[in-house]
C-alpha cells in the first residue's frame, strides 16, 4: 500500500468487517495534537491481507512546517509494548516505541529540546528520515490513550491468528 491507496480487496476486507460488527471499528490507536496544528497519530487501517495475525496501520504525521506518513504493521506484541509504555509515560519517563525493530520507531519526550513534550517519529528503516514534533497534549491524554488501545485490542485482536 502506497501513499494511502488501498487495493479493491483490501476494501473489500475492511467493508465485511464493519458490515459484520454494525459500526465503524476502532481506528485511532494514538492520537496526539496540540492547538498549533502540530500532531501525531497511529490509525489501524484493518486486517493484513498479507500476514494474518498483523494488522495494517499508518503513522501520521501533520504540522504547518512538515506533514507525512508511514506504514506500519502492527501486531499482539507490539500492543502490548504500547502499553507498558504507557504506563512508563504514566511514571514521568520517556519512551522508545518500537525501537531498533524493522520499521518506524515512536519516541515520546515529555520534555524534549524546548522544555515542551515531544514526538519524535524516525523511520530510519525506510526514508531514513526523523521527524521531531513539540506538542502539548491534554492532561488527561494517558487515560485517553488506555481507552484508546483497550477498543483496538477487543476489537481486533480476536480477529487476529498466530
Amino acid at each position: 500500500m502506497k501513499d494511502g491507496l488501498r487495493s479493491g480487496e483490501d476494501r473489500s476486507v475492511l467493508a465485511d468487517e464493519r458490515a459484520a460488527m454494525g459500526g465503524s471499528p476502532p481506528r485511532e490507536l494514538i492520537s496526539l495534537a496540540d492547538d498549533e496544528g502540530n500532531s501525531v497519530s497511529v490509525n489501524v487501517l484493518g486486517r493484513s491481507p498479507r500476514w494474518t495475525a498483523g494488522l495494517d496501520a499508518e503513522i501520521v504525521v501533520k504540522t504547518p512546517f512538515v506533514s507525512g506518513r508511514v506504514d506500519l504493521a502492527l501486531y499482539l506484541a507490539r500492543l502490548e509494548s504500547w502499553a507498558d509504555a504507557l504506563d512508563q509515560l504514566e511514571a514521568g519517563e520517556d519512551v522508545a516505541w518500537m525501537e531498533m525493530r524493522s520499521g518506524p520507531s515512536i519516541f515520546i519526550q515529555l520534555t524534549g529540546e524546548r522544555d515542551c513534550p515531544e514526538v519524535v517519529v524516525e523511520d530510519e528503516s525506510g526514508s531514513m528520515v526523523t521527524v521531531r514534533v513539540p506538542l502539548v497534549p491534554p492532561d488527561d491524554w494517558i487515560a485517553d490513550h488506555r481507552q484508546r488501545l483497550r477498543q483496538v485490542v477487543d476489537h481486533w485482536v480476536p480477529m487476529l491468528s498466530g
